[in-house]
């Protein structure tokens, strides 16, 4: 490559790109960097320092940053300022030593201008500040705080509620005083999968969001904080007994806070959160027995399908103690549902035996068969029999699922009659074929309104589904 290509790939960068002997002076820049200073030519900064220039109000850590170069290290993306015409500017740059003959003669860099993207991060940060330092000072933990720190330091950055830590010890601090309060912790449904589908910026406005209406719900009663990731943490000293909780909760999920359609630009999405609550000092009186109750009270939430909140009580206790603290993985359950089912050669035993499995793994009440004729059978209730209801109107793709009753009796109103006959509310279908060939549907349902399924639980439901093909295929063999 000859020196004048060389030339015109550099000045076609947009980075600003510079390069320095071993004494720090410039030998050479790019178009870009002329441009953004604002010079004709090179000739004014050749043979000088940046000392020399007066570019930086504070010239010793840029120094110090070219010296570790210059002894052979190399820096990516360090932010920095420079004054460029009287204004200061946010710059990242990135810096690497030349060598020759296993020496280090110099130094290469390169900076871009990032003062807009800064200045907007901070405007959305000091947007998304949802505590101020009177809203605080009501609570003499936070009032006490803020004579020594800054009501900064106490918001986390994202979301502008109060911080993991703050937030403890601010509930330790009412235990400490005696004082009644509700701690419940809310986990987004599926949060994983924004992220991976939109991108984490997306998944930090939806937090943003999430965050600044429940701190506007909550407000007058207790405290937002986030405990990490995408849980957050509600404190309240209003609602602290069960039936003024339950209220205060379920106004939460009725109203426009949780389960509902956002907007973030050009995405759509529907937003869930499990919530687990316990009460001081009825339930628990040291933190983390308190912590431990709540948290068991977002793990049977979950388990019930997510989309829901639960309020400690004793059954509930009970109920969860007397099962596995942790559900089977998917590997394990399909290892389980192999072999329950591997001697079962008729349909209606097979939904039978997996009813009960799937009732423990996954908590659906009901399982049914339906093949192309119409004809229904129940697992969970072998007497069951009905002819001359089309699945296939539902299910047009795959797979199909819903959460309302009301909207598949719209579709097809003689399998809504069914469900509510059966009180169940939340179903999933899945299409049952072996070879390419349509045998039937196999139908999960549970009571549970408003669950939210996950990828695990429809991948057992496949599971079951070539179980059942298998089955299906013998029995009677159908082409789609």
């Amino acid at each position: 490559m000859n020196a004048s290509i060389f030339d015109e790939i550099i000045n076609s960068a947009q980075d600003c790109i510079f390069w320095k002997d071993k004494e720090r002076r410039f030998v050479g820049v790019n178009r870009a960097f002329l441009d953004f200073y604002g010079f004709e030519s090179d000739q004014v900064l050749i043979g000088k320092t940046d000392e020399d220039m007066g570019w930086h109000n504070d010239p010793e850590p840029y120094r110090q940053d070219e010296l570790r170069v210059l002894n052979g290290e190399s820096t990516y993306k360090v932010p920095g300022k420079c004054i460029i015409r009287g204004q200061e500017r946010d710059i990242i740059a990135s810096k690497r030593p030349l060598w020759e003959n296993g020496e280090v003669i110099g130094l290469v860099g390169s900076f871009m201008d990032v003062t807009e993207v800064t200045q907007r991060k901070a405007e959305e940060r000091l947007s998304q500040i949802l505590y101020d330092t009177a809203c605080l000072r009501r609570f003499s933990y936070f009032d006490k705080l803020l004579d020594e720190v800054n009501v900064e330091e106490i918001l986390d950055p994202l979301c502008g509620i109060v911080s993991r830590g703050y937030m403890i010890d601010f509930t330790k601090n009412l235990m400490a005083a005696g004082i009644p309060f509700t701690f419940s912790i809310l986990d987004l449904d599926n949060f994983k999968g924004i992220n991976d589908t939109y991108g984490h910026g997306v998944g930090d406005k939806v937090l943003m969001k999430l965050s600044k209406d429940l701190a506007s719900y909550s407000h007058g009663s207790g405290i937002v904080g986030r405990f990490g990731g995408d849980e957050l943490l509600l404190i309240d000293l209003v609602h602290t007994q069960p039936s003024a909780m339950e209220c205060f909760l379920k106004g939460m999920y009725d109203s426009n806070v949780l389960r509902k359609n956002i907007t973030v630009d050009p995405n759509e999405l529907y937003l869930t959160g499990t919530l687990g609550c316990a009460l001081f000092p009825d339930d628990a009186d040291k933190f983390d027995d308190l912590f431990n109750t709540v948290d068991k009270m977002l793990y049977f939430g979950k388990r019930r399908g997510r989309n829901c909140y639960m309020i400690y009580h004793e059954d509930i206790d009970n109920n969860i103690d007397a099962r596995s603290p942790v559900k089977a993985g998917i590997f394990s359950n399909m290892l389980q549902l192999t072999e329950i089912l591997e001697n079962v050669t008729d349909i209606s035993d097979m939904l039978t035996v997996a009813a009960k499995f799937m009732e423990q793994q996954l908590g659906f009440t009901d399982l049914f068969f339906s093949d192309l004729s119409g004809k229904m059978i129940c697992g969970s209730d072998p007497s069951f029999a009905k002819s001359g209801i089309d699945i296939g109107g539902l299910c047009v793709e795959d797979s199909y699922t819903e959460s309302s009753i009301d909207s598949i009796s719209k579709i097809n109103p003689d399998f809504g009659r069914i469900l509510k006959e059966r009180n169940l509310s939340s179903v999933i279908i899945m299409k049952i074929r072996k070879n390419a060939h349509l045998l039937g549907y196999l139908i999960c349902a549970t009571q549970r309104l408003h669950r939210i399924w996950q990828d695990d639980e429809y991948a057992l439901v496949y599971y079951l589904s070539q179980h059942l093909a298998n089955i299906a295929n013998r029995e009677k063999p159908a082409k789609e």
